[in-house]
């Protein structure tokens, strides 16, 4: 499977090894931290990358990602699959082989 695909329910994902996901408390935010600098995520970027650990599907981060968050299902399974299309096209995370 091509990484430029789009993902599927049965991918799993983990952070890219050149970041380090952690609570930044200068910034009261999580970041991913990397060489040359850092990213620092908002509540609902945060909770989808610590997902991101190669143990949970696609499928599984939505449903947990539903009940921690109010809101329209569909329009919350729709977020988490666009974040993690941009999170991997700017390398944050990668999916598992």
């Amino acid at each position: 499977m091509s990484d430029l695909t789009l993902p599927e329910a049965q991918d799993r994902f983990e952070i890219n090894p050149m970041y380090l996901f952690r609570w930044e408390a200068t910034q009261q935010a999580h970041v991913l931290l990397y060489p040359e600098g850092i990213v620092k995520l908002n509540e609902t970027a945060s909770e989808i990358i610590k997902r991101c650990d190669g143990a949970r599907t696609v499928e599984a981060m939505v449903a947990e990602l539903q009940t921690l968050f109010e809101g329209d299902k569909q329009a919350i399974a729709e977020g988490v699959y666009k974040f993690l299309e941009v999170f991997r096209a700017k390398g944050w995370i990668r999916r598992q082989a």
